[in-house]
């Protein structure tokens, strides 16, 4: 960490993090109930100058990051805590369930770790699919598929690079899509292989379990595709329901709303669409603030966050009236921002106030840190950091920050 560095940041000397330098002197401050919620603010930046970042998973004080470097950092209060690596496949996507850790990669496998509880360190427990399961299941020819018109290869495998990993509800069964095409369905206690469904006519970018047993899946081919999860015999099985989306521009990112009742589509062409499940999944509006791809989306609260290959990432307040706005465009990262992560701030200086701390992972090799407000209003600008958003709003941007240095892929034009 170069401590020394963040007091002679221009991070201090900015308007937008005036509040900060200030408490001291301003204790009075707080008796104007409206205008004391925080307003967001960019709090650092973790460096590691060994590959872009593709993923990241938060865990309490714990933050995870995956790069094509095959190597996944664990950062604690902004300090490199541990690390361990995969022997090979970069690092697409990371997901904690309890005292596990599944990473997913591009050599179309998911690698299981397990946290020692004693010293921190991470050991490799299992892939994806297992060895044993590999083995029995090429046993039976009908077990192979046909890929690309030419080659053969086991049902359970993929076959390309794993795009993201999700888990259900209850945290029994892991989901993993793959470029492939495919969507593949795992037992988390045993690990095994349970269906894989050939989901799109391209690339499967994204996939997020939503509700009533519904799992969401987005793709190159431009749709977004509802699978209905139904009991058959002593096990589960996915039926295809419905096309939520059918548009030219690739489907990038989705997410969920922690209440369960909003899906959040990201798309090549800077759009997030959405639709309410009270309203029968009614497509509800479009979300406009980037000029390029949205690359990865994240919800908290009421909020929902875009990041984008604009390098910027949108804050937006869902209202109880069911508007969104944007809060703020947040940016100072150099490259694409790539992935996103959100823990609950526990530091909570303000009653009534809800924060959270927003982890981005950029192409520009770095994961900058943001404190997000709930409450807080949109800032009035300087007209050095005015932006519009395509909706014609004008929204604050947030650029510069204290960097943290630790010790010590080229994006196709539909697949993300």
């Amino acid at each position: 960490m170069v401590a020394e560095d963040a007091a002679l940041s221009p991070f201090n000397k900015s308007p937008w993090s005036a509040h900060m330098n200030n408490n001291d002197n301003n204790n009075n401050a707080s008796e104007t109930a409206n205008d004391n919620f925080s307003p967001n603010v960019l709090m650092g930046a973790l460096v590691r100058e060994e590959g872009h970042i593709y993923s990241l998973a938060a865990s309490g004080d714990l933050l995870y990051t995956g790069s094509d470097s095959k190597n996944i950092r664990i950062w604690k209060k902004h300090n490199e805590y541990s690390g361990f690596k995969s022997n090979s496949g970069l690092v697409k996507a990371i997901i904690i369930a309890k005292e596990k850790i599944f990473t997913g990669h591009q050599d179309g496998k998911i690698r299981v770790w397990k946290v020692s509880t004693k010293n921190a360190t991470h050991k490799r427990i299992g892939t994806l699919p297992t060895l044993k399961n590999y083995i029995k299941c090429s046993m039976k020819p009908s077990n192979y598929v046909e890929v690309r018109g030419k080659s053969k290869v086991l049902w359970i495998k993929h076959f390309d690079s794993i795009s993201c990993l999700s888990l259900s509800e209850d945290h029994t069964l892991l989901y993993s899509a793959s470029w492939d095409k495919t969507f593949k369905v795992w037992r988390v206690s045993d690990f095994k292989c349970l269906e894989s469904i050939n989901a799109h006519d391209d690339a499967v970018n994204a996939l997020v379990v939503g509700f009533d047993g519904l799992v969401f899946t987005g793709s190159a081919d431009g749709t977004v595709k509802i699978w209905r999860k139904e009991l058959q015999g002593k096990g589960t099985k996915h039926f295809f329901s419905q096309t939520l989306l059918k548009q030219e521009c690739a489907v990038t990112a989705l997410a969920v709303n922690p209440d369960a009742t909003i899906i959040y589509c990201g798309s090549s062409d800077g759009l997030v669409n959405f639709w309410e499940r009270e309203k029968n999944l009614q497509h509800g509006g479009v979300l406009r603030g980037h000029k390029l791809a949205v690359l990865c989306l994240a919800t908290a609260g009421c909020l929902v966050f875009s990041g984008s290959a604009d390098m910027g990432i949108c804050v937006w307040r869902l209202g109880p009236d069911g508007e969104h706005i944007c809060l703020s465009v947040l940016t100072g990262h150099t490259g694409p921002v790539k992935c996103l992560a959100v823990e609950r701030d526990h530091d909570q200086s303000t009653s009534g106030e809800t924060r959270w701390i927003v982890y981005s992972g950029s192409l520009d090799k770095s994961v900058k840190m943001w404190r997000i407000s709930e409450q807080a209003q949109p800032m009035v600008p300087n007209q050095k950091h005015q932006h519009y958003t395509s909706d014609g709003y004008c929204v604050p941007m947030l650029s510069s920050a204290p960097s943290f240095a630790s010790r010590g892929g080229k994006m196709g034009s539909r697949r993300f």
